[in-house]
């Protein structure tokens, strides 16, 4: 079962390996991303940082896509973890067992349109694609820590 999709240009960190493995029960973390998977030293560095006593699985997006509809990660309660809104979306759009987004973080740059403070930073296409998804009645909100308010998105947030 999937607990929590999360957008965090940092993928694995303290904040997702602690605070939200242990606010959504999590006993398995996926890490959806392109490009950790083929970086052996970034997935090692990763594999330190998990829990101990939670499976870790690093995979491409297509990949993670693949096992998400496989079933094969139904046993598990899944916390996944994308580093872009664009890999959420390519998710999300596939994946009818992923109902919710939460975006944690994201990196400002010189195409960022829209900012949910602190840290979610939106380019025009990120924006644009969370707006049809939000209309298509995904759910969608930011929020750094299980802690904190959740900040609901709509459609006409962006």
């Amino acid at each position: 079962m999937i607990k929590l999709c999360r957008v965090d240009h940092r993928l694995l960190h303290g904040q997702v390996a602690f605070s939200w493995c242990h606010a959504v029960g999590a006993d398995c973390i996926l890490v959806a991303s392109d490009e950790a998977a083929a970086d052996e030293i970034r997935m090692a560095t990763m594999r330190l940082a998990k829990p101990a006593g939670t499976k870790l699985v690093i995979k491409s997006v297509a990949d993670s896509i693949a096992a998400i509809n496989s079933g094969v990660t139904d046993r598990y309660q899944l916390l996944i973890v994308v580093g872009t809104v664009a890999d959420a979306v390519k998710l999300a759009r596939e994946c009818q067992a992923i109902t919710s987004l939460n975006l944690g973080g994201t990196k400002k740059s010189d195409h960022t349109i829209k900012s949910f403070e602190p840290a979610v930073h939106l380019t025009k296409e990120d924006c644009q694609s969370l707006q049809a998804l939000a209309a298509e009645g995904m759910d969608l909100e930011v929020r750094q820590v299980p802690s904190d308010k959740k900040q609901l998105l709509t459609e006409k947030s962006f």
